[in-house]
């Protein structure tokens, strides 16, 4: 008669339950770096010049593939690496990492130095203030911004750029608290496509803001292509 098998001691099954627990973690962290590294990463927003699409203190998830398969579209709110000193020293020296937050991929390491604004103007686009109803033109067409807050002004300060290829023209939905490319005419008001970090796909935090961001395409629906430029 065979033996039956014995069981094995009662430590070397906990030893192999820590193991396994010890590898499924390890995995989990792998996966967790990848994801923030590489596809999504969460973001806060620490000012109001987004409000009322973005409110300070909300978390988004920011998509950083969408930068390396193709340019942003106009009405795209997107996460950039400072372009030329838009934020002062003391905004800089003001923000205080949070460790905890940054190794679990709800805040990034260079948060401090990066800002967050909706593309109005790509490549070739003409953008301009303003027609006689006071709205953004964009090749020479009106925009109705409905993303404003009510009764805000799409600019008080006038302006007319032509946006150079692979950079955009960018602002902030809070116009009169947001200072953006109109405020930078006299250095860099472009953001160069290599200092985007991605695109806000989603609003994650607090439980009450939670929701999916979208394009507003019908703003710019009737915007022609700039001069010169064809559209396949």
């Amino acid at each position: 008669m065979t033996p039956e098998p014995q069981a094995p001691p009662r430590s070397k099954k906990i030893l192999r339950g820590l193991a396994e627990t010890v590898v499924i973690i390890v995995i989990a962290l792998l996966i967790s770096t990848a994801l923030k590294t590489w596809v999504v990463r969460s973001f806060y927003i620490p000012s109001g010049s987004m409000m009322d699409t973005l409110q300070i203190d909300d978390r988004v998830l920011v998509n950083q593939l969408a930068p390396k398969f193709g340019p942003a579209n106009r009405g795209d709110i997107i996460v950039f690496d400072d372009p030329d000193d838009w934020l002062a020293g003391s905004e800089v020296s003001n923000y205080t990492p949070n460790p905890v937050l940054e190794f679990i991929g709800l805040a990034p390491s260079d948060a401090g130095n990066q800002l967050v604004k909706r593309v109005i103007g790509v490549g070739g686009d003409t953008v301009a203030c303003c027609d006689a109803k006071g709205r953004i033109l964009v090749n020479g067409t009106p925009i109705d911004e409905t993303y404003l807050p009510p009764d805000t002004a799409p600019s008080e300060m006038e302006f007319s750029v032509t946006v150079p290829e692979g950079q955009y023209w960018v602002m902030g939905d809070n116009r009169g608290n947001s200072a953006d490319s109109r405020y930078h005419q006299d250095g860099q008001p472009f953001v160069p496509a290599e200092n985007v970090v991605g695109t806000v796909f989603f609003v994650n935090w607090p439980l009450n803001h939670i929701r999916w961001m979208g394009n507003p395409k019908d703003v710019f629906a009737n915007v022609p292509a700039p001069q010169g430029i064809t559209v396949s």
